[in-house]
């Protein structure tokens, strides 16, 4: 403890002299560092006040020099705008230069750079420089517009273009004149040179628009050379479908629609032949068939929309017009690969006012053609009933064109442009469905009361096939990408609830989900009343064979030859013509449906009513066991492989009934002596039970009346 002490207080000494010498380095930096801090802070005022009297004396030379600035930004941009004048006067004398010499190639050039020029300056706000600039590429375009389209138009004469009749009987266009090879090059000459005013033409021509209701995709204008192609066409179809012609008859849409396929057949291969290697040269990707196909479209949807509002309220006429602009589109897109992302009839159709008298006329004729079809004498009988491969399904001819009416529901709507107006038809459908499931519950329950009766089972293969096919249509493409639409549209509106939702998502559920239950439930009810119907005759067919005397029966060793009983054969042959009449009247899916759901009823009341209320000597069990298994199930093996299968209850007690009595008796005491341990059920699973429990076993052990004497 002293040398611990000591060294204590060597430290402390230590310590204390040190602290001093660090206290006196500590203070000396801080007045160095003060009198660094008062260096500064005088060289910082002598800086502020130089800095503030130079700026006094450089005021004066900055508002000068500003002014001079001013002026010379302003000198600048007059002498800009002059220099933007001077160039446009120079491209205008240019122009004129070029027209002069006929030099019509390099007037058009210099014509587009004057029309890229105009672009350029659409952002300055200067407007008599824009409005000057305006006007002259107005003015020289117009010229030679005029003078290009006099030479072209001259030309497309040479070729007796347009061509009125088809292909086969043209003598000129395709086929070549003496001078053939000459009228071509200056064809595309000319046409080159049209294309070149594209540019300026845009700038000027305002494109003809149908109203915004209509919804039209935007698309550029069609190629000037093509419009100018197009112009005797569309003077020819304002002519004969405009106004107070005997051509323009508003019942009569087929005859324009028509006429405006047949130009586009008769110019199809002039078009591919000659015009296309032309604009493949000139470099952009323009199909000349189809520019020339979507300046005669935008003929027909004017035409239609003048015509539309005119018909709307005559179901006929507007039903008329639809079928044939369905037609007509089918074959614009089949025949003529018109794309559908461009301006078509199905957007005039989905138009607010149109679409919705389209989706009320729709409903209207598919009712009506949905009474027709119930009230038909052939109603329930299958068109394939005598062609046994075709008539699996037995679909009766009501349920046939009922489908058949939603297929072509489908083929109507499906180009149109929009997911929401096909969902609304998807609506219909869905609505035309429960229509006609409600028809036939309503047939259904006038039939209750011979729910084995032929249309009884009409109804019934009618619901099943119609919920088969729209399980089938679930998986079609189109309806899966209507599926992925409505889904978007509930979860903006929360319609649905998550679940529902992950289940559309996920394809878990479909569009039809919700018919397809309700119908399947509607079988399910029909099978249900048809078993009880057949189960009730059973139960009836029965009574004999329950009062059976299983108690007394000779043995089999008293027996020449087994035979069945007679109290069975009711049972077994109401069974028999019951199953008959149903497989030739159900389907294959409905009936295998109906005997499972019968065998299963009926393999309970066997076993309940039957086997568990009476005692059995060996003869009886004996000849129970053969009634089951060589003449009951039987019955049902041209139905499947095993039907011993399906009558599990019978089948393991006819085996617990007909054991031998040392095996009976091991059984009794195993199950006696380890009742619920494993190995009672391995003794059970020994001879072949599997289904019935312990207890069930141990009754039916009990009912057996063949053990021997042993004084118990």
């Amino acid at each position: 403890m002293t040398e611990n002490k000591m060294q204590l207080e060597e430290q402390v000494l230590t310590i204390s002299s040190e602290i001093p010498k660090r206290i006196q380095s500590a203070l000396k930096n801080a007045e160095e560092s003060k009198q660094f801090l008062n260096q500064f802070l005088e060289q910082e005022t002598h800086l502020f006040s130089s800095i503030n009297s130079h700026l006094l004396t450089a005021q004066p030379w900055m508002e000068d020099l500003g002014a001079m600035i001013n002026q010379i930004e302003e000198i600048e941009r007059h002498l800009a705008y002059l220099k933007w004048i001077s160039q446009i006067e120079e491209l205008s004398d240019n122009i004129q230069q070029y027209l002069m010499t006929n030099n019509v190639p390099e007037a058009a050039s210099t014509l587009v750079y004057m029309a890229e020029l105009d672009i350029k300056l659409q952002e300055s706000s200067c407007t008599h420089l824009l409005a000057f600039m305006r006007a002259t590429v107005k003015f020289w375009h117009k010229i030679l517009k005029d003078k290009l389209t006099s030479d072209f138009e001259e030309i497309l004469a040479q070729l007796h273009w347009p061509f009125i009749t088809p292909p086969q009987s043209q003598t000129v266009g395709l086929s070549r004149p003496a001078s053939g090879p000459e009228i071509y090059s200056n064809l595309e000459t000319l046409f080159c040179q049209l294309l070149k005013l594209q540019t300026s033409d845009e700038l000027l021509t305002e494109p003809k628009q149908l109203p915004e209701k209509y919804c039209l995709p935007a698309s550029p204008s069609v190629i000037l050379p093509i419009q100018i192609m197009l112009t005797p066409l569309q003077k020819r179809f304002r002519y004969h479908f405009r106004g107070n012609r005997q051509t323009n008859v508003i019942s009569k849409p087929e005859w324009y629609l028509a006429q405006v396929l047949m130009w586009i057949g008769n110019h199809t291969q002039f078009l591919d032949e000659k015009i296309q290697p032309i604009l493949d040269k000139v470099g952009p990707s323009v199909n000349a068939r189809l520019e020339f196909s979507r300046g005669l479209m935008m003929l027909v949807l004017e035409k239609l929309a003048a015509d539309i509002p005119c018909l709307l309220y005559d179901d006929n006429l507007f039903c008329h017009l639809v079928d044939e602009v369905l037609l007509f589109e089918r074959e614009l897109h089949s025949v003529y690969g018109y794309p559908g992302t461009f301006a078509n009839c199905m957007h005039i159709l989905s138009e607010e006012t149109c679409f919705q008298r389209w989706l009320t006329v729709e409903r209207k004729f598919a009712l009506q053609k949905m009474d027709s079809m119930l009230s038909s004498e052939a109603a329930w009988i299958s068109q394939y009933k005598d062609i046994t491969d075709v008539d699996e399904m037995k679909v009766p001819d009501c349920a046939e064109t009922f489908m058949t009416l939603l297929l072509v529901i489908t083929d109507r709507y499906k180009n149109l442009p929009t997911a929401s107006r096909k969902l609304q038809f998807l609506e219909l459908q869905k609505d035309l469905v429960d229509d006609f499931r409600i028809r036939l519950t309503q047939v259904m329950k006038e039939e209750t009361r011979a729910s084995l009766g032929f249309r009884y089972c009409a109804i019934l293969n009618a619901v099943n096939y119609i919920s088969t096919v729209l399980a089938d249509w679930a998986d079609n493409v189109f309806f899966l990408q209507l599926q992925q639409a409505a889904l978007e549209v509930f979860a903006e509106s929360n319609t649905l609830s998550k679940l529902q939702l992950g289940q559309l998502a996920s394809m878990e559920s479909s569009v039809f989900d919700d018919m397809i239950n309700l119908l399947e439930r509607l079988k399910h009810d029909m099978l249900t009343r048809q078993v009880d119907h057949v189960f009730r005759e059973v139960k009836e067919a029965a009574k004999l064979y329950k009062k059976e005397r299983w108690l007394s029966l000779p043995s089999q060793a008293e027996q020449a030859v087994m035979s069945l009983s007679t109290s069975a054969c009711p049972l077994l042959l109401t069974l028999r013509d019951r199953s008959l009449q149903l497989e030739q009247q159900l389907c294959f899916s409905l009936f295998k449906i109906f005997w499972q759901m019968l065998v299963e009823k009926l393999d309970v009341y066997i076993y309940q009513e039957i086997i568990l209320a009476n005692h059995f000597n060996e003869g009886g069990a004996a000849q129970l066991q053969f009634d089951m298994t060589r003449n009951l199930f039987p019955l049902f093996s041209h139905y499947c492989k095993r039907p011993e299968n399906y009558f599990k209850h019978v089948k393991e007690a006819c085996i617990v009934l007909n054991l031998n009595v040392g095996s009976a008796l091991l059984l009794k005491d195993v199950l006696q002596s380890a009742s619920g341990q494993p190995s009672a059920t391995a003794a059970l699973n020994e001879v072949g039970i599997y289904k019935l429990a312990q207890q069930d076993v141990e009754i039916l052990l009990n009912l057996r009346t063949n053990w021997p004497n042993t004084g118990k």
